[in-house]
């Protein structure tokens, strides 16, 4: 294939191909029926997962969607209530599911620009004890923040929250499809981002290049009760040790990835604020999500989007004149070049 001929794809890491050693695993893979829990390649990488994430369980799920909906049905009861950002995944891209699903309300706030709630609106968002009210069960994080930059959230933070659910006998759930890029970006163990946390999910189809699935970490009893809910909502999978085995590649090699793919967002950040008619922010670049705008009234944002794609480039356009891309394994640093070239011809 021509250099040229390569479809560069910066839509998002979700798109990454398993690498030639997964795709030996997974023709060799050990299996069983995981249903039965069964199944010795998932619970290996059930339990490498566990150990990982500092937790006593694992649970493999389809997707991040479904870990999440789970988690949070595990949480809490129907009628009851959680706390999470307004622009967070689960409230915006996950299809309702906590209140179709679980008949659980969701209680917004205000994320700032890192991602962050402030502690104090989180504090008086708290239910009091009142037969007008919901319950409040819960409060969720995300880490890294999709929506706001890739923001990688530190446990300082996590831990004021844990404190304030604690206090209130609440349940902490982290949003963590991305939480080893947050950790490769503050280059601490993982461990440490969710110590204080009641439960965790993290992909293993975005940044670790895996081709499905997303892992849930918690105690046992919480386990589980995920387990019944994955169950109910179709996620239980039957040989699913042709999943677990890329999985299991991807944690023990997802460190250089995801630094060479931290260094290629730079490195494009860096090259688009060099183009007149965008803006960028760089200091806002400290994981693999970049986020830029379009300052030119010569074209506009979706015709910047086609335009690029007859290059055989994508990327998304998530707002009017602001863009997104992801970079990740099918990312290196001709990609990078032969982008940032094919985006200032479009422009200048």
């Amino acid at each position: 294939m021509k250099k040229n001929d390569k479809i560069i794809d910066l839509r998002s890491d979700t798109v990454t191909l398993p690498t030639e050693k997964m795709r030996a695993a997974i023709a060799n893979a050990e299996v069983g029926d995981d249903v039965f829990s069964e199944d010795p390649t998932v619970n290996r990488l059930e339990q490498k997962a566990a150990r990982l994430m500092g937790k006593e369980a694992a649970l493999l799920v389809p997707s991040g969607t479904m870990g999440n909906l789970a988690s949070i049905l595990a949480h809490c009861e129907r009628g009851t209530e959680i706390i999470l950002g307004h622009k967070s995944h689960t409230f915006v891209y996950e299809a309702g599911g906590i209140s179709s699903f679980g008949g659980i309300h969701s209680r917004q706030l205000i994320n700032d620009e890192c991602g962050l709630m402030n502690i104090d609106d989180i504090k008086y968002a708290i239910r009091d004890d009142n037969v007008h009210y919901p319950k409040t069960s819960a409060i969720s994080l995300e880490n890294t923040h999709n929506m706001c930059f890739g923001n990688p959230i530190e446990p300082d933070y996590i831990l004021s929250v844990s404190n304030l659910a604690k206090e209130n006998n609440l349940k902490l759930h982290v949003d963590g499809a991305r939480i080893f890029n947050a950790a490769i970006s503050l280059n601490i163990d993982v461990k440490k981002l969710v110590e204080n946390v009641d439960s965790v999910t993290f992909c293993l189809s975005k940044g670790l290049a895996g081709p499905i699935g997303s892992i849930v970490c918690g105690t046992e009893n919480f386990i589980y009760n995920v387990r019944r809910h994955r169950k109910a909502l179709g996620g239980g999978m039957r040989q699913a040790g042709f999943i677990a085995a890329a999985g299991i590649i991807a944690l023990d090699s997802y460190k250089n990835q995801i630094n060479k793919d931290h260094d290629n967002a730079l490195e494009l950040a860096k090259g688009i604020k060099n183009i007149d008619g965008l803006y960028i922010d760089i200091d806002k670049v400290k994981t693999n999500i970049i986020f830029f705008e379009l300052k030119k009234d010569t074209i506009s944002a979706s015709d910047l989007v086609l335009k690029m794609l007859s290059k055989r480039i994508k990327f998304l356009e998530t707002s009017p004149n602001r863009f997104r891309l992801v970079t990740h394994y099918g990312i290196d640093s001709e990609d990078i070049s032969r982008t940032l070239r094919e985006l200032n011809n479009c422009l200048n």
